[in-house]
């Protein structure tokens, strides 16, 4: 014990100025979140946000060196059977197959959303500053016109690491989502999302494990086609490009927002309406129409062919659809482009794009369907009148 007479050893003032940062690993990580991103959208906090949210609630196994196996034996017998079935020519790389969890979904695929996000968050950066160039100077303290240049990334960042942590709950594959990426690098199946589907339904699980093979290998033939990725980037640009964003009504939800309730700030960034308050006009509705078009095909295509092949392939076919028909009836909606953008994107077009294929087959035939990949051109509402052209 250190006597009153004695001397005593400085003590460090824990108020003195100073690097605070050094002794605060948790303070210096939020620092290092905050000031990861000079962009439209802080792209590290949407990573973050999304692997955590994508375990929320529920676990999240590591995929074991038996899911590896089982999926690799299920791709090559969907490529074999998708060839022969419908006529199309097989990429020319050999797919990878990747089990991944959750989080790993989320990171392989956040780069894949940067082409719908980073226009459109640039487009509201400049509508942001345009709008407070325009304010009177009576206007200019305002909290939300003050706030929202530098709030905007962030908010971004966690409305896009939300969406991705919402879709890793429930994706089962890669192209589980409508945003093709023309760098995929593997097939990616979510095992813990496939194990769940398959006991929640009680499948068996070497069926149900082919049935999503099936439709992921299906949508990797389609897009190995020359002209298929570069045709779905020129919609979906040309639509972003002319994109107009309610600055306005964004500023309101700021004005409104409690920062001290947590829900009030999930409601806004999970809100159907999305953080960027598209208005579409009658141009934009038409290019839009162009996007749900394409997407009706990819879907509507693959739904058919994985039908097609699975009811002869699999003894447990009719639960597995069963099964499927009645969990996309909880989807009514897109989740990317209606979180995201606050479009809205329905399931029925693509059950469309199903209807369409189904009427060509009975027309005629697969490999007569299967011309609707050599080219841009389809006509989703007449099959019939699609035939005659070609």
């Amino acid at each position: 014990m250190v006597g009153m007479d004695e001397p005593r050893e400085p003590q460090p003032n824990p108020f003195a100025s100073g690097d605070a940062w050094a002794d605060a690993p948790l303070l210096r990580e939020i620092q290092r979140v905050l000031l990861s991103s000079t962009g439209p959208v802080n792209w590290e906090l949407a990573r973050q946000i999304g692997v955590a949210s994508a375990s929320w609630g529920g676990e999240d196994p590591a995929p074991t060196d038996d899911d590896r196996r089982a999926f690799e034996e299920a791709v090559r017998l969907a490529e074999l059977k998708v060839q022969a079935s419908t006529g199309l020519e097989p990429p020319h790389d050999i797919p990878r197959v990747d089990p991944v969890r959750r989080g790993q979904w989320v990171q392989a695929n956040i780069d894949g959303l940067k082409a719908i996000v980073e226009p459109a968050a640039s487009k509201l950066a400049e509508a942001v500053e345009r709008a407070q160039g325009e304010a009177a100077p009576a206007e200019t303290g305002g909290f939300a016109q003050q706030m929202l240049r530098p709030l905007s990334p962030l908010l971004l960042g966690a409305q896009v690491g939300s969406v991705l942590g919402y879709l890793a709950q429930h994706v089962l594959g890669q192209y589980d989502i409508a945003v093709p990426r023309s760098d995929a690098p593997a097939l990616l199946f979510v095992v813990p999302n496939i194990a769940a589907f398959e006991r929640d339904w009680s499948l068996p699980p070497t069926e149900f494990r082919t049935w999503v093979a099936l439709h992921e290998v299906t949508h990797r033939f389609e897009f190995a086609r020359p002209w298929a990725l570069g045709r779905f980037r020129s919609l979906l640009e040309d639509f972003l490009s002319t994109l107009e964003l309610d600055v306005t009504g964004l500023q309101a939800r700021l004005e409104s927002l409690d920062m001290s309730d947590p829900q009030a700030m999930q409601d806004m960034l999970q809100g159907e309406e999305g953080l960027f308050g598209t208005v579409l006009d009658q141009e934009q509705r038409l290019k839009l129409g162009r996007i749900q078009a394409f997407m009706a095909s990819a879907e509507g295509y693959g739904d058919h062919v994985t039908h097609a092949i699975g009811r002869e392939l699999l003894s447990s076919y009719g639960q597995i659809e069963e099964a499927m028909r009645r969990y996309r009836e909880t989807e009514q909606g897109d989740p990317v482009f209606e979180r995201l953008l606050g479009i809205e994107m329905k399931r029925e077009q693509y059950r469309l794009g199903r209807r369409f294929c189904d009427a060509v087959v009975e027309a005629t035939d697969e490999r007569t369907l299967a011309r609707m990949w050599e080219s841009e051109d389809s006509l989703l509402e007449e099959p019939r009148l699609w035939l005659a052209r070609i």
